[in-house]
């Protein structure tokens, strides 16, 4: 602490009494300041309450299981039915319903990025599975332009061409003995790899890592059980599609995100601050949707599929959106059960 010296004490000294007290104590209270300041007080202490963002729409929360997480059914999902000859069109049935409708009505998730979104600037579906959609109206319609693309949600979809709402939907789904039960699947024509998406700069690196997290999955999705079966002890939130996972793990509501590898690349594009991990847990072959009692229109998008993986279609297009990924793997090969 400053001392005063000699000279002010004495220049004090001379004043009027009552202004001596008052320079006296401006001193004194000068050098409890100088002080003070030299103290560096704590910071004051935060007040005031903090809340938890609600988690996205319709999300709900799936403890771990407390029985036998159902497993991967013993069947051949991938197989369906040999392509028709290129422009035959059965009397009367869902080909020559399209045909005279003149358009092919097509179900997609336009939150999908890469696979199905709109582009911001034109309002238009992208994505490789939007490529696909105009590949099936080339060959059905001779115009690729002839689509109707209606927007689906994921839970929906299996409904959508049961009811008959939809001619198809190509909405990257992993074809599952389930499903297949269910509706009529086309041959295969995309092989994704389920992983996990995370922050750069979390410690989860593995499925093992995930023990007492949080993960974002699509309701009824295989993923959701893939997951399940590599960690028990892992709480899974469960929401309406894949956007909804992004925002998840954006605000920090979920410790990482798993689906296959395609959607979260997706995610990943969309936000550097993410990127994905550890091994493969599940190969899942897309495929595309259609009634089970539209053999004639399951033959002719095989077709499709059959032309693209030959005329080097399948390539450009998954040239154009995935090669993120890596190199072009080149179309999976069909298998047929006729």
């Amino acid at each position: 602490m400053m001392s005063m010296t000699a000279r002010s004490i004495a220049n004090i000294a001379r004043r009027p009494k009552g202004r001596r007290w008052l320079t006296v104590a401006c001193a004194v209270g000068a050098s409890v300041l100088v002080g003070c300041a030299d103290a560096h007080p704590p910071p004051p202490t935060p007040v005031g309450t903090y809340t938890t963002l609600p988690l996205p729409s319709a999300a709900t929360i799936v403890p771990p299981p407390t029985t036998t997480v159902p497993g991967v059914a013993d069947c051949d999902a991938t197989a369906s039915l040999r392509p028709s000859p290129p422009g035959v069109i059965p009397p009367g049935g869902t080909v020559s319903e399209i045909v005279a409708r003149g358009k092919v009505i097509i179900g997609v998730d336009q939150r999908n990025y890469l696979f199905s979104n709109r582009d911001p600037a034109t309002g238009t579906l992208e994505g490789f599975d939007v490529d696909i959609a105009h590949e099936v109206a080339r060959d059905l319609l001779g115009d690729p332009a002839k689509v109707e693309f209606r927007l689906i949600n994921p839970a929906d979809r299996i409904k959508s061409v049961q009811t008959s709402d939809v001619d198809m939907f190509i909405m990257s789904t992993t074809m599952t003995c389930a499903r297949a039960e269910q509706i009529a699947f086309s041959t295969q024509y995309f092989e994704a790899h389920q992983r996990l998406l995370v922050p750069r700069n979390s410690a989860i690196s593995e499925p093992a890592d995930l023990a007492g997290k949080r993960v974002c999955s699509v309701a009824d999705t295989p993923a959701v059980y893939a997951v399940q079966r590599e960690v028990p002890d892992v709480e899974i939130v469960s929401v309406v599609d894949w956007g909804d996972c992004l925002v998840a793990i954006q605000q920090g509501q979920v410790d990482a995100v798993s689906t296959d590898d395609g959607l979260l690349l997706g995610m990943a594009v969309q936000d550097p601050t993410l990127e994905i991990v550890g091994p493969v847990m599940e190969v899942a072959p897309y495929g595309i949707g259609m009634n089970k009692n539209d053999d004639d229109l399951v033959r002719s998008v095989n077709g499709t599929l059959e032309r693209i993986r030959k005329d080097g279609t399948w390539t450009q297009i998954y040239n154009r959106w995935l090669t993120a990924l890596g190199p072009s793997p080149g179309p999976p090969a069909p298998h047929y059960q006729d």
